[in-house]
Formats: structure tokens, C-alpha cells, sequence
């Protein structure tokens, strides 16, 4: 599985600098970790504060595809210190094909939306090494 960066949330705002840039950046994006199982990959985002009808996973193609909005009316006081954000965000990942995209399935608890990607039984590639010459 390969991630992409989405590039959307890096067009936004005003980059004075490279610390700016990077600070608004994290506020924008979710963190991920993803993890092998036997049966699956289990990718947890976390996103505190979130609710979770907000949450959207799309899958086209090979795509996946995890957002969140903020409901209509959600505050946005006048920030003095902002280091953490609960606002949008949109992530995109690249699936496999031993991925069974017809059961996938998530939840959300505790802060962390956590998204089950079944595997295909019979799919698995073959682990090799690779000589460096």
C-alpha cells in the first residue's frame, strides 16, 4: 500500500516560512499508521475530537480515500496559540490487489478512526530478497 500526499491542504495559506509551512501543514493532515496482520492491513488515523458520522471513506479504483468535514457551524475562535487542529482533512492512500476492497471496514473510538483492509486469500506476494550489487 502506497500513500499520497494530498496536496490540496498544502495550497492553502500564507508560507512566510518553511517552519509555517510545515506547522499549517500538520494542523491540516491526520496522522497515519498502518500495520500488517496475517489477514489484513489496519490502518489507524488519528483524529481526536472528530465526529464520527463526519468521517468519509471512498474507495475508486485503487484509490482509498479517508475525509473528514466539520459540521456546519463548527467555532473558530479568534486562536491566539493554535497547535492542533479538528478541522478537515483528506488522505489518500493507493491499494494493492490483494486487497479485498468489497469488505472493508472502520470505527472510530477514542480518538482514532481505525480502517480494516481485508486481504484476499491466496493473494499474498511471495516474500524475496533482493541482492545489491
Amino acid at each position: 500500500m502506497k500513500t499520497m500526499y494530498n496536496y490540496m491542504c498544502a495550497a492553502k495559506g500564507n508560507y512566510g516560512s518553511r517552519s509555517q509551512h510545515l506547522l499549517y501543514r500538520s494542523s491540516q493532515r491526520a496522522a497515519v499508521n498502518v500495520y500488517k496482520t496475517d489477514n489484513s492491513f489496519e490502518m489507524l488515523v488519528f483524529a481526536p475530537g472528530r465526529i464520527k458520522e463526519h468521517f468519509k471513506i471512498d474507495v475508486k479504483g485503487n484509490e482509498l480515500t479517508v475525509s473528514y468535514t466539520p459540521p456546519e457551524g463548527f467555532p473558530r475562535p479568534e486562536w491566539v496559540l493554535r497547535e492542533y487542529s479538528r478541522g478537515g482533512f483528506v488522505r489518500s492512500f493507493t491499494l494493492d490487489e490483494r486487497v479485498d476492497t468489497t469488505q472493508i471496514s472502520a470505527k472510530y473510538l477514542d480518538g482514532v478512526l481505525q480502517v480494516s483492509l481485508p486481504l484476499v486469500p491466496g493473494k499474498e506476494t511471495p516474500e524475496q530478497e533482493i541482492k545489491v550489487n
